[in-house]
């Protein structure tokens, strides 16, 4: 039987659910949120997520009749506090609220410094140099992720909209690995060793596959899966959803 072309879209019951799989994004905050996009509207209220440092609305939920003034300033401490990360001076706010808030703000220091040392990695990977000493410069694939097995299989199973396919450092740091994810009659996940060579790149399967560059390493699995297999790319996703939210507020508004 043959596959569809497309993958058919979601209910909006389920817009949701669909969302909360599209970004690997911490959930740091959510509630009711009242929001006016212009000038010229009055305030709606939306159900909101606060997940790092953006905010992601919803109309799928019923909004109370009323807004909460006290929940208005909670959302100001998250959000000051992911944005300028430090936690605010409002002694409107509890002791339970500020408790939550400086876990938070843990966790997005945290988080700041994982980015920082995943884009470390990737620009230092940047440049290789060649067997004459002369440096040639190689971007790295944008389905790159310095992570580990554990964690590469968790962006693949909670974000499968994004991809199925990731490079990432192998076990002993000096080569890299590919994790896929098939998803046949069930998923499944595999993994392959790519050796990496003064000019070369090895793609170790049964009969090895040797490349010149790791984006080769990439079309290789692409084309020999004729398209089944597709770069992970995160940041797709969230341009993506982000479009779908404006074009679905824009027809929230018309309606």
């Amino acid at each position: 039987m043959e596959q569809p072309a497309e993958a058919p879209q979601a209910a909006p019951r389920r817009i949701s659910q669909e969302r909360q799989k599209l970004t690997g994004l911490p959930l740091y905050f959510q509630g009711y949120l009242s929001v006016r996009r212009s000038e010229c509207q009055e305030f709606r209220l939306f159900w909101t997520e606060l997940r790092g440092t953006m905010l992601f609305f919803y109309d799928d939920k019923k909004a109370p009749k009323a807004d909460n003034c006290e929940s208005g300033k909670e959302w100001k401490g998250f959000i000051l506090t992911v944005t300028k990360l430090s936690v605010p001076l409002d002694e409107s706010l509890s002791p339970g609220q500020l408790t939550k808030i400086h876990e938070v703000l843990d966790k997005e220091k945290k988080r700041r410094i994982m980015l920082n040392d995943c884009s470390s990695t990737s620009q230092n990977k940047e440049s290789l140099p060649n067997k004459d000493n002369s440096s040639t410069a190689t971007a790295m694939p944008a389905c790159f992720y310095a992570v580990s097995r554990k964690e590469a299989i968790e962006m693949l199973e909670n974000n499968p909209l994004c991809g199925n396919l990731i490079l990432r450092p192998g076990s002993d740091s000096k080569n890299y690995a590919i994790t896929v994810r098939h998803v046949l009659h069930a998923p499944c996940i595999k993994h392959y060793r790519v050796t990496s060579r003064e000019r070369s790149y090895v793609i170790e399967l049964e009969r090895q596959v040797t490349v010149k560059s790791l984006q080769d390493v990439i079309n290789y699995f692409v084309i020999q899966t004729h398209g089944n297999l597709k770069p992970f790319i995160m940041q797709t996703c969230n341009e993506a959803l982000q479009m779908d939210q404006s074009s679905e507020s824009k027809t929230q508004e018309k309606s």
